[in-house]
């Protein structure tokens, strides 16, 4: 959002909220429309036939586990972490200095092929040229649209192989967290390994905190904001996949007037930085994506007036979080942490 002007509205509107307005028509389904069952082929192996039923409905089916793999790259992040390696990536990966993008995790950026890096990015040529046997990526909406696959060339793009999309869209954190598990174990991941379930038990301890914290503490009033150079972006939490989490948990949340709400189809509400003062918080949680701006480089003064700012009330919030436990457990127990330690100010 650093150049918001420049950006399509809907897709502003998207780094506004952490979710999806109108991101155009449903791409071609591959595979088979499987209506029975769900998840995973629990008898695959690594040598043997493999699908996986998306939340689209979708089953894609291959003759083997793939290893020939391009993925977003937050989800790239995800399988990483459950060991699962990708060719090839697209969306943001590395920064302008060449570092990891916060959506690329730990994610080794030099020993994948990234195929734009931005959103809606992907060089059709480079992805073919990878001979993909399947593209993963997650999706915003009901029409199960691919996240960041653009959608000029999304046709070329389904014929070089099938999709997987997991669904980040009006549900709880929870969910498409135990659908990349799935995911992740069906293409070989080792489920069973420490690293993995030590992730596992500190996300449910952090979950644990951040509900006795918002119990303790119900007059902290949270709001989810989004910076851009002309516009300030507060996030309803009735379609982001954190922020509904965080709410069931107990999270006392600023939420947008419902008028802006509905002419946002629920997401958000934009506000000029002279109201940016329009809903009291104390504690703020700021997008982290590289596409906005983050608050040490806000400069307007009604920004640098709000008392959770002056407080120092201010913290990061991912809303495209990376889908494995290890990376989702910080998101708790910074927001846990934050109210616990907050100043009623707002």
């Amino acid at each position: 959002m650093s150049n918001a002007s420049a950006l399509h509205p809907t897709r502003r509107g998207i780094l506004a909220a952490g979710g999806a307005l109108g991101l155009g028509a449903v791409l071609a389904a591959c595979g088979d429309d499987d209506k029975d069952g769900g998840g995973t082929d629990k008898g695959a192996a690594k040598s043997g036939p493999w699908s996986f039923k998306d939340d689209r409905g979708t089953t894609v089916k291959l003759d083997r586990v793939p290893t020939d793999i391009v993925a977003f790259t937050g989800v790239a992040a995800a399988l990483f972490d459950y060991g699962v390696q990708v060719k090839g990536v697209f969306g943001p990966t590395t920064t302008k200095d060449g570092k990891p993008d916060v959506q690329a995790g730990d994610l080794d950026v030099d020993k994948v092929t990234v195929l734009g890096n931005e959103w809606g990015k992907l060089n059709v040529e480079k992805y073919a040229s990878l001979a993909p046997e399947v593209l993963i990526t997650t999706t915003f909406d009901t029409a199960g649209t691919l996240w960041s696959v653009p959608e000029e060339s999304k046709d070329k793009i389904a014929k070089l192989a099938p999709s997987v999309a997991i669904s980040v869209f009006d549900r709880q954190l929870t969910q498409p967290l135990q659908r990349m598990w799935e995911l992740a174990e069906s293409l070989g991941g080792d489920m069973k390994a420490k690293k993995v379930t030590d992730a596992k038990a500190a996300f449910d301890k952090a979950a644990a905190r951040l509900r006795a914290a918002a119990k303790a503490r119900p007059e902290i009033r949270v709001l989810a904001g989004s910076a851009s150079p002309d516009l300030f972006y507060v996030s309803g939490t009735n379609l982001s996949v954190d922020l509904e989490y965080f709410k069931a948990l107990g999270v006392n949340f600023v939420e947008p007037s419902e008028a802006a709400k509905k002419a946002t189809g629920g997401w958000f509400e934009s506000l000029s930085w002279e109201n940016v003062d329009k809903y009291p918080a104390d504690v703020i949680i700021m997008d982290d994506r590289a596409s906005t701006i983050q608050p040490a480089d806000i400069t307007e003064g009604t920004w640098k007036k709000l008392p959770a700012v002056k407080a120092g009330q201010v913290i990061s919030r991912s809303p495209e979080p990376i889908l494995s436990y290890d990376k989702c457990t910080p998101l708790l127990d910074n927001l846990a942490e934050a109210i616990e330690n907050a100043k009623k100010v707002g």
